[in-house]
Parts: structure tokens; sequence; C-alpha cells
């Protein structure tokens, strides 16, 4: 069951619609936990078959999740229906990460054509393994 205070079962039926068409959604086995106005929260967990050369979850993958959930996050904000792309996104890696994964996005503006969305990263322990920057354009 997704969490909200701020959307309807409606809101949150499009939008969970909308996050399942994408693949990486299945194949990454995310889940989301929560969906509210301009915010989106997962969990994503860890296989081991995902790691990179230091036997930690992939910064890649991490990137991957930061990516999906922050769009996700402004979708909230533009309609689940819009199309949109990434044009630019930056993430810096904190600490390496042998955990499950929760991924908390949220809007930092919606413009007419671009909007921009962080995300933070956090490990089963609470901690915070990576924060990222996102911008998308509406197509």
């Amino acid at each position: 069951m997704v969490k909200s205070s701020t959307l309807d079962t409606q809101e949150i039926d499009s939008m969970m619609q909308r996050i399942n068409s994408v693949p990486i959604t299945d194949t990454l086995n995310m889940q989301i936990i929560r969906l509210d106005k301009g915010e989106c929260e997962a969990h994503v967990p860890r296989e081991k078959k995902w790691d990179g050369i230091f036997e930690t979850f992939h910064g890649g993958l991490l990137a991957t999740i930061a990516d999906s959930i922050t769009c996700w996050a402004i979708l909230t904000e533009i309609g689940p229906e819009s199309n949109v792309a990434t044009t630019d996104f930056n993430i810096r890696f904190l600490r390496p990460c042998k955990t499950d994964v929760r991924c908390s996005a949220k809007v930092i503006k919606v413009g007419r054509t671009m909007s921009l969305a962080e995300a933070r990263i956090f490990d089963d322990e609470d901690k915070l393994v990576a924060i990222s920057q996102v911008n998308y354009i509406c197509l």
C-alpha cells in the first residue's frame, strides 16, 4: 500500500500505473512506499548480482534509482501522463552501500518546460549513501 497525505486514491492509482509501465521498476524490484505532491519515496532491495568491483551496490544502479524516483516526484506535480526526459544529472556518492536502499525524492522547482528534483539515497541504517539532482524537460 502506497502512503500519501496529499494525493487521493485515483491520483495514486494513475501514478502507480505509469510507474509500473516502466520496465526498470520491475527489473530493480522498486517498491513505492510513498507518493505525495512533489515527492516520492521507494525501497530497492540490494542483489549481489548488481554489485560493483568493491562488492557494494553499484553506483550506476544507485544513479538509475535516483533518476527514476525524481522522475516520479515530478510527475506527481505535472501529471502521470506527461512525457519527460532527463536533460542533466549529477550524483555524489558519500559512502559504500552493502544493504537495500531507500530513495527519497523531492521536487525543487517545476517550470513550464524544465523541472528540477533532488534525491537522497539511504542504506538500511538510515545513513546517507548518495545525493543527486536531476533536471527534466517536458516533451
